[in-house]
């Protein structure tokens, strides 16, 4: 039956079929060097409380030093028939190292050995994406200091239509402030699974007189868990960063999105830079957005995880089931397409080519700026509901007439309402109306610089 752990209660192997849909080999080998840290640390306490000779300790950890070695040279003789990381690692000690090998597992289970070694991988590759999402939130503050002289002006939509002119430095802004939210929730997740199901065992803990504080502070962890039975049969810490994920890649599937859209010839705001786009096998015109529609797909994948895993343990009784086996190739799969996803962004981003000329040009076209118009009969006392309805009748006749705000004489404003009078004039420049939106959080060019200066602090950039 070759080496299983669990092989003495068996007359027979299980059927090759099962075995192969049993097995996670493929992918929790990517847990190796957390189940190596972890198994240096067990065997440390196990010596530390009288379950191990210093002799078998110093035997095990040279033992667990060549397996790493073979590991990172890529000789280590990885094998199929054994279903998972853990018994690989424990297969090759006992062939290494003899009878002290079969002893690591003492006072342990694979129930509380893989969760151990997942909150350990999980806690790392947070770090490694909050990285991420330091440098893309840096690029976010540079670009919008870098559009702020000259001012580079751009329609603000809803409804995908054009609604009031903002600066390319507050839309750069926008996204940054979704990052820095994504970047908490992952930091929150990071502290609340920052605990240790070590000792925890199969599922009711352990008779031997093990020290999980010990472990657990060994580990980087902040505490041992408290309820055996919730550290085995638990996932709602991965669930909790696959939300993180799944947040984080809606806002990243937003921006590839917008400037998808600003790309195309009907808005021509921007252009993305050739290595991040593709040609037409046909037509040779053709410069594809493809890595921005990449991300935009991906984040589907990144939901599709955290559907999967919340389907997984939506009914599950106490504790460990088989099932939770399926937490991890989701979980890394969402976790590298997130990391992936940053890293383009992040090179992707200070090559963007934005056209001012023809930016400003369709912020200044329509009628973006009648709410300026409203606004100033409303300071000129007139209900800002009335006001709102005048500028709209206004608005209507030009419509018809296919002429824009900037083409009304001040002769015509005051047709349509007495109150308009000579300083009204300037509220059809662009530059006047940006310059008006000063409120907190606004977009004239004095606020916009104000949250840059912010901004930069909070990334270390000042």
């Amino acid at each position: 039956m070759g080496h299983r752990t669990w092989g003495g209660r068996f007359q027979e192997g299980p059927d090759a079929l099962a075995a192969r849909f049993n097995a996670s080999l493929a992918f929790d080998r990517a847990l190796w060097r957390e189940d190596l840290w972890q198994n240096r640390v067990h065997a440390r306490m196990l010596q530390a409380v009288g379950l191990l000779s210093e002799a078998e300790l110093k035997a095990i950890l040279k033992g667990l030093d060549q397996i790493e070695e073979e590991i990172e040279a890529g000789t280590f003789p990885w094998r199929e028939d054994l279903e998972d990381v853990h018994m690989n690692l424990e297969a090759r000690l006992m062939e290494l190292i003899g009878p002290p090998g079969g002893k690591l597992h003492t006072a342990r289970s694979r129930n509380d050995q893989v969760a151990t070694d997942l909150r350990l991988f999980l806690r790392a590759a947070i770090d490694e994406l909050l990285a991420l999402l330091l440098q893309v939130r840096r690029v976010l503050v540079q670009e919008a200091e870098k559009h702020l002289e000259p001012l580079f002006v751009l329609p603000g939509y809803t409804h995908l239509q054009r609604a009031q002119p903002i600066l390319l430095s507050h839309w750069f802004l926008a996204y940054y402030e979704m990052l820095s939210r994504d970047a908490g929730r992952l930091q929150d997740a990071r502290a609340r699974l920052n605990e240790s199901p070590l000792g925890a065992a199969a599922l009711a803990g352990t008779g031997f007189p093990i020290d999980r504080h010990f472990t657990a502070k060994e580990l980087g962890f902040a505490r041992p868990m408290r309820n055996s039975l919730d550290a085995v049969g638990s996932r709602d810490f991965a669930l909790e960063v696959l939300s993180a994920l799944n947040i984080g890649m809606l806002h990243l599937s937003r921006l590839a999105e917008e400037l998808i859209l600003y790309s195309a010839e009907e808005f021509g705001f921007v252009e993305v830079p050739d290595a991040f786009a593709t040609g037409s096998s046909i037509m040779p015109q053709k410069k594809n957005p493809d890595i921005l529609e990449l991300i935009r797909a991906k984040a589907g994948r990144v939901l599709g995880a955290l559907v999967g895993l919340s389907a997984v343990v939506k009914g599950l009784p106490l504790a460990y089931n088989k099932d939770l086996q399926e937490d991890k190739e989701p979980l890394l799969d969402a976790l590298a397409t997130y990391r992936d996803s940053l890293k383009l962004l992040a090179a992707l981003l200070p090559g963007l080519h934005w056209r001012r000329e023809r930016m400003w040009r369709a912020a200044e076209e329509g009628f973006s700026l009648a709410t300026e118009l409203a606004d100033y009969l409303a300071e000129k006392g007139l209900p800002f509901r009335e006001a709102h309805h005048v500028v709209g009748r206004l608005v209507r006749r030009l419509v018809e007439e296919g002429r824009s705000l900037k083409d009304l004489t001040l002769g015509e404003l005051k047709a349509h309402h007495p109150l308009f009078a000579e300083d009204v004039l300037p509220l059809l420049r662009l530059d006047t109306a940006i310059h008006r939106r000063r409120s907190f959080g606004g977009t004239a060019p004095e606020a916009v610089r104000e949250r840059v200066l912010e901004a930069k602090k909070e990334v270390g950039l000042a």
